[in-house]
């Protein structure tokens, strides 16, 4: 779709990291949509974390300046003003969670004075610094940043009820868009080959798609699978950090030959039909993009009940939501589903059907597209 008036839209896109995670593939995969209207600028907090450049598109214009005030620091007036400066010539600036806060202050601050674009940010969830319990002083700097916020994006109940009370944010402002994804590309058969691993015969699967950060308490999914039988084995796809306690975990367990970590997906639709049961662990989430994927791929999900999981799984699903941060308890649904194929079989067709209804990537592509457009002014 072209833009009224011809020229395409520039827009800046602030992350707290570019690695192929759940807001970095949404974002991604609102760029793929959005086609010729836009060019996108990018700027990671981490520089180096820009895996989910791999999935932009071929024809997509977008750039990755490597001359962009960075994005962490202490918000002193003068840095403020440095970023605030860098802030002008777009049609739109893009925010995403606590790691770009500072360009919202910048904004809010100079947006008068330096005559700055609109600014709308997406807040998806809280790393291991708040997943036990928010902080009250960040609390009050999002308050004061995001004043000047066109809108703030979430895609959760949690996060919603979140941004309009500790965050003080007006309930008009705040907007609560479900992740949506390609539900049929997730349904088509899987590619084995696009794994660099092989299934054999006989094994069965528990798949999980994460970053390997502390926040996915990825050692607590080992745990909770070493009791299954043999022929469940385990794999993680993702990188980080993490990825030798994740090992060290498997070796204390005696299961490192039924856990394996064959690194990041470029395309998740290719593989998530390989696994027989999604699993997660994480200590804090909101709305995962990887628990769609996984319903849309007819899986059974068994997961903690953290931020919106329970009300995304369908009905016969909501069984499978364990108490968080209890290994024992994800170990017991893990458990009841490896041992009914069945019971696997009808879960993941009521997910199927719940996925393809409710969170399909047309009707958030139109939601967005609606947002982007009432900050700007024009259609696109």
């Amino acid at each position: 779709m072209s833009v009224s008036g011809g020229a395409a839209l520039r827009v800046l896109h602030c992350h707290s990291t570019f690695a192929a995670g759940g807001k970095e593939v949404r974002s991604v995969r609102l760029m793929n949509a959005f086609g010729a209207a836009m060019e996108h600028i990018i700027v990671s907090a981490e520089p180096d974390a820009t895996g989910a450049r791999a999935l932009i598109a071929p024809g997509i214009k977008v750039r990755f300046p490597a001359n962009f005030p960075a994005l962490k620091g202490l918000p002193t007036p003068g840095r403020l003003a440095t970023l605030g400066e860098a802030l002008k010539g777009y049609d739109l600036v893009c925010t995403y969670n606590w790691g770009a806060i500072d360009v919202a202050m910048a904004h809010t601050t100079f947006a008068k004075s330096f005559r700055l674009p609109p600014l709308v940010h997406h807040e998806d969830g809280f790393n291991e610094d708040e997943a036990g319990g928010l902080k009250t002083r960040r609390n009050l700097y999002r308050r004061a940043a995001l004043r000047g916020a066109a809108r703030v994006i979430v895609p959760s109940t949690g996060l919603e009820q979140i941004a309009t009370g500790p965050w003080a944010q007006p309930p008009e402002k705040v907007l609560r868009i479900a992740n949506g994804i390609d539900t049929a590309a997730f349904a088509a058969p899987p590619n084995p080959a696009a794994l660099r691993l092989i299934k054999r015969e006989g094994e069965r699967w528990i798949g999980t798609l994460a970053g390997l950060r502390p926040v996915k308490q990825l050692p607590l999914l080992v745990k909770a699978m070493a009791g299954l039988p043999e022929e469940w084995h385990l794999v993680i796809c993702g990188e980080g950090p993490e990825r030798e306690t994740i090992a060290a975990a498997a070796d204390a367990l005696e299961v490192s030959h039924r856990v394996h970590l064959p690194g990041a997906v470029a395309d998740p639709a290719q593989i998530i039909g390989l696994f027989d049961i999604f699993a997660l662990s994480s200590a804090s989430e909101q709305f995962p993009l990887s628990v769609v994927e996984a319903m849309a791929a007819g899986l059974p999900v068994a997961a903690p009940d953290v931020g919106d999981v329970r009300q995304m799984v369908a009905e016969p699903n909501r069984a499978y939501i364990a108490v968080p941060n209890d290994a024992q308890a994800l170990g017991t649904m893990l458990a009841d589903l490896a041992a009914d194929a069945d019971l696997r079989s009808r879960i993941g067709a009521a997910n199927w059907e719940r996925a393809r209804a409710q969170y399909d990537a047309a009707q958030m592509v139109a939601r967005y597209r609606a947002v982007y457009a009432a900050a700007i002014g024009r259609d696109f």
